[in-house]
């Protein structure tokens, strides 16, 4: 399953601490190595300011309580920096702290600098000094304190690139924290930035849509209200162009969402043409499971990759989780696919065929005959399907469904007084304009 483990292609669009998450994972799941991924930790770490965390994950993978000495001066330094980047932001971290004077701040960002300059003292190098303090904080794992910082600094910010950059770190300090709710808020906001007019040039605008779907990911698939939410942001004109043209390892989580998502089928077709136009150039089971269903009816194909999907699920650090749903426990998404999974293939099958050998369909579905013969009968009973089982033959007879003649007669003249009226009235004008000549 390491031929289908996208982390290689997601890490380069993450900020550097939100791939941890993602290496925990697959030391979890032993897709690799224990060594090799306790290494990749390490590399990560070199260049944050999570030197503690480092020298654990040595001591971890060498079996020693020994670490090397630049760790110990990479560690002096660290903490030599922080207490200095402090010290710089003090007079505002202590304005911060006084409730009574916060208040005094108004929605005019020129007016509170006056305000603060001529009552505190504080400039533009203590609100520089409070992001830098912030981001430092943020570099050594304290994604609370950088948040809460963060979200001052943009506050008193008159500098847009600063702000947009605050608030990339706001949402990854959220995201971190696993607060799925306000990660989803900044996430919009960061949206909003990037879809206006006036943001930077198209290039960047395109990098910065690549990189908010690949952050999106933690927070949409941690929740089950997340797979409505990925479509009406992925499947949006310019951000599902962006993805065939610059990420379409991202198609395997749209595909998902719109595989367990029966709210939204009437995009599916549209998003079924993109799978065939992409097909050639990228391919993964789930993807390909899709074009085996809709696009080629290939149902031995289809059950040989409902099965690869399966694994794919268990093993990507997005989809092989729990997803907590609103009033009942949380249930793996990997059920749901496979439950939808083989309703497509159902739908499909009985849409082509008037009588189906019950075993031929359980084959299909990956069922014994008993399964699969409970799982019909419920199918058909909770969607009223026109269908039947003839116990005696075996068989799944489906009835045509042929719409009354009346009903068709209706159907064809619904809008014929409409076209007549406007017919009469095209003549009308055109009686009128020949006679003012």
């Amino acid at each position: 399953m390491a031929q289908y483990d996208f982390t290689p292609r997601i890490a380069p669009n993450l900020d550097r601490h939100l791939v941890f998450p993602l290496l925990e994972f697959l030391q979890d799941s032993k897709l690799y190595p224990d060594e090799e991924i306790l290494k990749s930790k390490i590399e990560l770490l070199s260049k944050t300011n999570m030197v503690d965390y480092a020298m654990d994950i040595h001591k971890s993978l060498y079996h020693t309580d020994e670490v090397p000495q630049d760790m110990v001066e990479r560690r002096a330094e660290v903490v030599a920096r922080l207490k200095a980047l402090e010290e710089a932001a003090a007079p505002l971290l202590v304005f911060l702290q006084n409730h009574n004077a916060v208040q005094e701040l108004r929605t005019d960002k020129h007016n509170n600098l006056q305000m603060l300059n001529d009552r505190y003292q504080i400039g533009s190098q203590q609100i520089e000094a409070l992001y830098q303090f912030a981001k430092f904080q943020f570099e050594c794992g304290n994604y609370s304190g950088a948040a809460d910082y963060l979200y001052e600094y943009r506050a008193l910010c008159t500098n847009s690139e600063r702000s947009l950059s605050a608030l990339w770190g706001k949402l990854a300090a959220e995201i971190l924290m696993q607060n799925w709710d306000t990660a989803f808020e900044e996430l919009n906001r960061l949206k909003e930035i990037i879809d206006s007019k006036n943001f930077a040039s198209p290039l960047n605008q395109i990098q910065s849509r690549i990189w908010l779907m690949h952050w999106s990911l933690f927070i949409f698939f941690n929740n089950d209200n997340g797979r409505t939410q990925i479509i009406d942001l992925f499947n949006q004109d310019k951000y599902i162009n962006t993805i065939q043209t610059s990420a379409p390892h991202l198609l395997r989580y749209l595909a998902t969402a719109f595989i367990v998502n029966k709210r939204r089928r009437t995009q599916f077709k549209d998003f079924i043409k993109i799978i065939q136009q992409e097909h050639h150039s990228f391919k993964d089971p789930i993807t390909e499971f899709l074009a085996c269903v809709y696009v080629n009816y290939d149902f031995d194909g289809a059950q040989k990759k409902m099965k690869e999907c399966e694994e794919v699920i268990l093993n990507d650090p997005f989809l092989g989780k729990r997803v907590e749903q609103e009033n009942s426990s949380s249930v793996p998404l990997r059920d749901e696919f496979i439950e939808n999974a083989r309703l497509f293939i159902f739908e499909t099958y009985c849409r082509i065929h008037r009588r189906i050998d019950m075993g031929v369909l359980a084959e299909k579905l990956n069922l014994n005959y008993e399964e699969a013969e409970r799982w019909i009968v419920s199918l058909i009973r909770g969607s009223k399907l026109d269908a039947k089982i003839d116990s005696e033959s075996g068989t799944v007879v489906m009835e045509p469904n042929r719409p009354d003649v009346y009903e068709q007669l209706i159907e064809h003249t619904k809008g014929l007084s409409g076209r007549t009226y406007k017919l009469v009235s095209q003549i009308m004008e055109h009686a009128q304009t020949l006679a003012t000549r």
